[in-house]
């Protein structure tokens, strides 16, 4: 077997990034709430509850809701990741149900990101 180059290594990652993207089911906006154990602890399940009430009362069919397990970042949870279609990851910490909907109805509907609560911009990969 030939040895895998760092092209080779783009390449693959760019076929999965694109095979898992938003655009898969007409989705344009992804929030995920990481809920590890520690996410859990802090109050992630009411966050998710939340978005979903949102996410419902929005009626929008191109959102997706979906949940993770720990970044890593216990001390800054609960933490959400909003993926924008075309847009950087924006991970927002300290999240808490009236900032979640903040963040829902400014950031996920309207584009305004919420910098008072961001943690950090862009993907970890």
């Amino acid at each position: 077997m030939a040895k895998l180059k760092i092209s080779d290594l783009a390449k693959i990652k760019e076929q999965v990034t694109a095979s898992t993207s938003l655009r898969e089911g007409g989705a344009s906006v992804k929030v995920t709430v990481h809920m590890g154990t520690c996410g859990i602890a802090s109050g992630a399940r009411t966050v998710l509850n939340a978005v979903m009430d949102e996410l419902e009362k929005s009626a929008r069919k191109d959102v997706i809701i979906t949940t993770s397990g720990c970044m890593g970042l216990c001390s800054a949870e609960p933490l959400v990741t909003v993926e924008k279609l075309g847009e950087e990851p924006i991970k927002y910490s300290y999240v808490d149900d009236p900032k979640m909907r903040q963040i829902f109805n400014r950031h996920v509907l309207e584009g305004e990101i919420q910098t008072q609560w961001v943690l950090a911009k862009g993907s970890e990969q």
